[in-house]
């Protein structure tokens, strides 16, 4: 049992793709990264392994004959020690999450749920890329549960990258959802109907809200995009069903549809953001009509590149993913051989990466998503010499 033998069996290329999705649920949830993510992002990473384990000790029988060089089957590594090594780094997982709080440790307990559930009963059903897709889902979820969950419901108060929001009443007035942005306020048009009600760039994932859960708020908040990498995972699981013996075109071209949707969706702002510029999207009066800076003379040019500037990162991060997952499969859809179509589901993991990152740009954090990016070349290299498939 040497350690490159463990390497082949927890996929450690693949290991990579999984810190973006804690990182781009705090980002959806309009808070910035603090213990509570790094909890999370280590919880992540053992369920994940956990899940790597369970699979090729599930897979052995089949392995045996399919890919007989996989750790397992080629005798490098004991199946009683593969089981062991789910179990303790499922307990591990949970261990981390009951730490973050405890929304983060329910919702890492679906998460692991989901993850035994698919390895031992889902895989090879139709259910089996569903099942998938529900656990990536949930790992961003638990992203956003765990981000704050000690100091976001106590304060009420949005710690994400854009400006704080801070109470105009206290509790004792009996006016809730009553705020006002703090001095480092975005300057645009701002709705005073919806500061006034409880809506509007007032109310969201940051604001007080009676006896309601903040965690619970924040969780929702994320949804959206959790959506967004479920699908994707859901695309290339999809595909990986062929990986073996190759001859579907149909999956491919499903997933490069997939592709080209979600990075439609990545490219564009996240509605509904509060406590950052959503007020940029309101006209006079607040009335939904689009914002648009004065191109005039009379056009503040530092003010103009500051509302540029992160749509052009996230147009560059959404291309990124667009690339990375779109070519292997377009391949594979040409040439649906066993070696593209394994390359086209070891594109799809990457590709996880940008997308975690355009996410996280999308929802406005994007020193978030440039540091995501950063795990791009590290999961490339480590690629070249164990497949993330």
């Amino acid at each position: 049992m040497t350690a490159r033998a463990w390497a082949e069996l927890l996929r450690v290329s693949a290991l990579f793709t999984v810190p973006g999705d804690a990182l781009a649920g705090a980002a959806a949830s309009g808070r910035r990264p603090d213990r509570g993510t790094v909890l999370a992002v280590g919880a992540s990473l053992c369920l994940y392994e956990a899940g790597m384990a369970l699979n090729d000790w599930a897979d052995r029988d089949e392995d045996a004959i399919d890919r007989p060089h996989r750790p397992i089957p080629s005798g490098r590594i004991a199946p009683g020690a593969a089981l062991a090594a789910a179990g303790v780094l499922t307990a591990a997982g949970l261990g981390l999450a009951a730490r973050a709080g405890r929304p983060a440790l329910a919702v890492a307990t679906g998460l692991a749920a989901t993850v035994w559930a698919y390895d031992l009963r889902l895989k090879h059903t139709p259910a089996g890329p569903a099942a998938m897709a529900a656990a990536r889902g949930l790992d961003l979820l638990l992203g956003a549960a765990a981000t704050g969950a000690a100091a976001g419901g106590a304060t009420g108060r949005a710690t994400g990258p854009g400006p704080a929001l801070v109470p105009v009443t206290g509790p004792a007035s009996g006016e809730r959802g009553a705020y006002r942005k703090g001095p480092a306020s975005w300057k645009g048009p701002a709705s005073r109907k919806g500061a006034a009600s409880g809506r509007g760039s007032a109310a969201g994932p940051g604001a007080a809200r009676g006896s309601e859960p903040a965690t619970g708020g924040f969780v929702r908040g994320a949804l959206p995009a959790a959506a967004l990498l479920g699908a994707h995972t859901y695309a290339v699981t999809a595909v990986s069903r062929h990986e073996a013996h190759g001859g579907s075109t149909a999956a491919p071209l499903a997933a490069l549809g997939a592709v080209a949707a979600l990075s439609a969706a990545a490219v564009h702002e996240q509605r509904g953001r509060r406590g950052d510029r959503t007020d940029a999207h309101l006209g006079p009066g607040g009335r939904g009509e689009p914002h648009r800076p004065n191109p005039g003379p009379t056009h503040d040019a530092p003010e103009f590149l500051a509302a540029t500037a992160p749509g052009l990162v996230r147009t560059a991060l959404t291309g990124s993913y667009l690339r990375t997952a779109a070519v292997p499969l377009l391949h594979a859809a040409l040439n649906p051989s066993p070696p593209l179509t394994q390359r086209a589901v070891g594109g799809g993991i990457r590709a996880m990466i940008p997308l975690q990152a355009a996410l996280a740009a999308r929802a406005g954090a994007v020193g978030t998503g440039l540091a995501v990016m950063a795990l791009v070349p590290i999961a490339r290299a480590l690629s070249r010499k164990v497949s993330p498939t």
